[in-house]
């Protein structure tokens, strides 16, 4: 199974036609926040397969009944596929979402403390032991916006990662996380790093990810 996913920039030559050719084997759209609501769904419409998607911290809020808490805005502008906070099965694949980014702003939104975030991992806790029963697995991915703590991250205060990430990776295991947020300017910058069974990714602009361990970009 194979997954393209994207995340803070667009990128012209897949805003066009050409996504059809190169990337018509796909099977699963995923993106890790700060993209126009009009770049997922081209794509989308184009492939015609399925889209997942958490917010970044420059995604704007939308209202929602049950969005409350520090930093919640209720997911993104495009709602359908958003699975911020919410553990869900997509053809096969048991996924996680984690939008947003270490609070830098106080009016931030999709900005969480340290703590904060933790106390949204706590959340899924229950769903995730459910599909530990039932799948024999936690997870499969874990799909963010922010990269975990020391992995991908900076150290400036609106790129600094997530430690709760890490706790997440060594309590629950899963075979993929996969972010964005951390901007690459560099062609030797480090963005896969395997934290023992899991392989954290910076996706950023996109990468195609196999789901049986092959990663092209």
């Amino acid at each position: 199974m194979k997954i393209l996913a994207l995340s803070d920039q667009v990128v012209e030559h897949l805003y066009s036609p050409l996504v059809k050719e190169r990337f018509g084997d796909v099977d699963l759209v995923v993106g890790c926040g700060d993209l126009p609501d009009y770049y997922l769904d081209y794509i989308v419409s184009m492939l015609n397969v399925p889209l997942t998607l958490v917010p970044g911290n420059h995604d704007l809020p939308t209202p929602s009944p049950d969005a409350e808490g520090e930093g919640e805005g209720g997911g993104t502008p495009r709602a359908c596929g958003n699975i911020d906070g919410m553990v869900v099965e997509e053809r096969g694949l048991l996924l996680a979402g984690l939008g947003g980014s270490i609070r830098y702003r106080p009016d931030g939104v999709h900005q969480y403390t340290q703590g904060g975030m933790a106390r949204r991992i706590l959340a899924l806790a229950p769903r995730l032991w459910w599909n530990r029963l039932r799948y024999g697995r936690f997870l499969d991915i874990l799909v963010t916006h922010a990269p975990p703590r020391g992995i991908h991250d900076a150290e400036d205060p609106a790129h600094v990662g997530f430690e709760a990430f890490n706790r997440f990776i060594a309590r629950y295991r899963p075979r993929y996380l996969l972010h964005g947020h951390a901007h690459v300017y560099r062609h030797d910058a480090i963005t896969i790093t395997q934290v023992g069974p899991t392989t954290v990714i910076n996706v950023y602009p996109y990468r195609v990810i196999d789901i049986e361990g092959r990663h092209a970009g």
